[in-house]
């Protein structure tokens, strides 16, 4: 298996976690800072992922 298609799946990984926080509000429909910070940083760890699993496939 190539080093590329792992860090791709690894990306869509994330991401799907980084979607699963930002959905996860509280009752009254507000996101808390936490929750803001920690889905901002899997989604940038999920762009860099994706981009060296496609820069690897190349």
């Amino acid at each position: 298996m190539s080093g590329g298609l792992p860090l791709l799946l690894l990306g869509g990984f994330l991401l799907g976690g980084a979607w699963s926080i930002w959905r996860a509000d509280t009752d009254d429909g507000r996101r808390t800072g936490p929750q803001v910070v920690f889905a901002v940083i899997l989604l940038v760890a999920a762009v860099l992922a994706s981009a060296a699993g496609v820069l690897r496939l190349i």
